[in-house]
This record gives structure tokens, C-alpha cells and sequence, in this order.
């Protein structure tokens, strides 16, 4: 087994047998596992985490699905190409996290994915400036099993139009 086919083993039993799973007692009971787009190499993107230009102490609302806001500040952004299309996309870094959170919406969201988007997280970057973003650890946010929890909407500066076929697939309960 890869290490992303280990993590996604026990994520599946995460979901399934911890009562602190997002999934109702009822989804529980027939949960056979979440859905996964294969492995994509290429969509694991190794580049420098661009901050020139970027306004890093502007306050980034972002609103929440139950109506909340939640407060990020921009880390930089990352360019790369898909399917030969070029992208951007805004790391953002919050005062509770270590990690840089990375929200997007793509081409698959509302078809192959969550509408609302999904998200990853992004260690921070190297002394290189380099920040690894591999999009097969991408996640549906909590909301997307359970319409109790309160996820952060990705804002529009990430929604691409190209299709990232990695990561979660669509939930279906």
C-alpha cells in the first residue's frame, strides 16, 4: 500500500468508528468507505510560494455555510498548470493553524465533487520558499457530510477553471 492509500484507509475508519466522525450515526451504519479520484503524480505541485505582490496583512473574510465568517490572511500564491492550463491559487495562513489552509473550487466542483469546494492543507515553506501542494490529499470540508458543521466558502480567487482530478470525490450518503 502507498502512504496516500494508508492515510485513506484510516480516514475511512476514522469516519466510520469515531464518534468524533463528521458522519451522522445513521451514514455510519452503511458507510462502505469515502470516494477517491486515482493517485495523479502531476497534480502534486512543488513550487515557491509567491509573496511579492501579495498583500499579506489584509484581513480575508471568508463567509462560513451556516452564515459565520472566519478570518485568514493571504501566505502567498502558487502558480502551475493543468492539463496544460495555466493556475493560480492563494495559500492562506490563520493565527490557530500551522499550516497554510489552501480552500479551492475547480471544474469537478458540483459534479465529481463537493460543490462548495474542497480544501487542503500546505506546510509552510521551506528556506527554499518552496511549499509542496499535493491536490490527492484534497478533502471535502465537514459540511459536506453533515449540514451541522460551519466550513469556510473557498473565496473566489480560488476557483479555477480547470478540473483537479484528485483528492475526495462527491460523498454520496
Amino acid at each position: 500500500m502507498s502512504e496516500l492509500e494508508d492515510f485513506r484507509a484510516e480516514k475511512d475508519a476514522f469516519f466510520r468508528d469515531d464518534p468524533r466522525s463528521p458522519l451522522t450515526p445513521g451514514q455510519r451504519n452503511g458507510f462502505g468507505g469515502l470516494a477517491y479520484f486515482p493517485e495523479e503524480p502531476g497534480l502534486a505541485i512543488e513550487a515557491k510560494l509567491e509573496t511579492q505582490g501579495v498583500d499579506r496583512d489584509e484581513a480575508i473574510e471568508m463567509q462560513t455555510t451556516t452564515g459565520g465568517l472566519q478570518v485568514y490572511r493571504r501566505a502567498g500564491v502558487v502558480r502551475f498548470e493543468v492539463e496544460g492550463e495555466p493556475a493560480v491559487v492563494t495559500l492562506y495562513a490563520s493565527e490557530d493553524m500551522h499550516e497554510l489552509f489552501l480552500p479551492f473550487r475547480d471544474a469537478t466542483s458540483g459534479k465529481e465533487t463537493y460543490g462548495a469546494g474542497r480544501y487542503l492543507e500546505v506546510e509552510p515553506p521551506g528556506a527554499d520558499g518552496r511549499v509542496l501542494v499535493d491536490f490527492n490529499a484534497a478533502y471535502n470540508p465537514y459540511c459536506a457530510y453533515n449540514p451541522d458543521w460551519s466550513c469556510p466558502i473557498p473565496p473566489g480567487e480560488n476557483w479555477l477553471s480547470a478540473p483537479i482530478r484528485a483528492g475526495e470525490k462527491t460523498f454520496e450518503a
